[in-house]
């Protein structure tokens, strides 16, 4: 069993040349099945909502015990012209090329090889899921419907195995008050700089009283209000914490220190709301899988170290559902989501090249 690259490389060119941000993934989903169809792997669509679905190829058997795990959907491009895939010797360019359309073309070329060695009742899963970059929704009913020991999600780790991962929490802050006129608003607190006095109060917390978190504040508007003062303000604040860091008090401090001392807005409020926690998680560095993923490594010369994924993804919702994911996959995660996004091609080989083996070692 040996991958092969050229179709790979043929294959990621497709995917990233289909534009597939969330909720806009079922042009890609469809060509992955008819691709998976035509190589004699047949794929089952597990419906997420109405219009969308995740692609699933099962074994024979009921009894799946590793599942590789990737999302398909990509950020929005924004203000990304050209967001299409381009190869520059051996970089791939384009949206989704290190997170993660890469990492998933590489568990599908090695699941092809795999299943093509006829190890149809070896009890292992392929899952292309939808929403990550979003919600999760798709994670979501993968858990709900299916349930296996160990899975591999292909985030760019720099094929550095990575044994826990960051908790995440989401959180919209808002400050609302009556709108006036603009030549008498500096007479009188406005939504808008409620809001940046509560951000300010929150950046000064957290590099203070919690350094070892990352914090990012985005999508920062008010209400289009012309000529006078936004009647609303609000913005998102994104914080990534350490498996081990108290996120519970963390959060309870944050609410005290953003609404706490300031006066809302005549005739208006503060708000701040918690969208989402996902906890963090550490895997011990024991058990088969994980044993067999560093003789892997060995036999390849490959140094083995492991480190803390340090952004969330679908794997904090597998541990959440009683999953141990090991997040493994090409590409850093210092490109994702930029604007010149891109990856090495030697590098995705390698990659589905250990995905190979790993099955190979597991199951044969």
């Amino acid at each position: 069993m040996m991958i092969q690259p050229p179709r790979m490389k043929q294959l990621l060119r497709r995917m990233i040349d289909i534009y597939s941000p969330s909720g806009k993934e079922n042009d890609l989903l469809d060509y992955l099945k008819g691709y998976l169809k035509r190589r004699g792997v047949p794929a089952v669509a597990q419906p997420v909502d109405e219009s969308r679905y995740n692609l699933l190829v099962l074994p024979d058997t009921d009894d799946i015990q590793l599942a590789l795990i990737g999302h398909l959907d990509t950020v929005y491009a924004y203000d990304i012209e050209d967001y299409g895939f381009n190869l520059e010797g051996d970089q791939i360019r384009g949206l989704g090329s290190a997170d993660m359309k890469s990492g998933c073309a590489a568990m599908i070329e090695s699941f092809l090889e795999f299943q093509g060695a006829r190890n149809f009742q070896a009890p292992v899963a392929l899952c292309l899921v939808v929403g990550e970059e979003e919600n999760g929704d798709g994670a979501d009913k993968l858990t709900d419907d299916y349930h296996f020991p160990w899975a591999i999600v292909g985030e760019p780790t720099d094929l550095i195995p990575c044994l826990s991962c960051y908790g995440y929490m989401e959180i919209q802050m808002a400050s609302t008050g009556k709108r006036v006129h603009a030549s008498i608003a500096g007479s009188r607190q406005n939504a808008t700089e409620t809001l940046l006095h509560m951000m300010l109060r929150v950046s000064q917390f957290l590099r203070e009283k919690h350094p070892e978190v990352v914090y990012n504040f985005r999508d920062l508007h008010s209400n289009p209000s012309g000529f006078s003062s936004p009647d609303r303000c609000e913005a998102w604040l994104d914080i990534h914490a350490p498996a081990d860091a108290p996120i519970g008090e963390i959060v309870t401090a944050l609410e005290e220190v953003s609404l706490g001392g300031l006066s809302p807005v005549p005739e208006g409020d503060m708000n701040f709301h918690i969208e989402t926690i996902d906890a963090g998680y550490r895997l011990p560095e024991k058990g088969s899988m994980v044993e067999t993923l560093k003789t892997t490594y060995e036999g390849r010369s490959i140094p083995w170290e492991t480190a803390e994924f340090r952004s969330h993804s679908d794997a904090n919702q597998l541990w959440t559902a009683g999953i141990k994911p090991v997040v493994l996959g090409p590409g850093r995660l210092e490109d994702a989501h930029a604007i010149d996004e891109s990856i090495s091609f030697d590098q995705v080989c390698r990659s589905a090249e250990i995905y190979l083996e790993l099955m190979q070692r597991l199951f044969v």
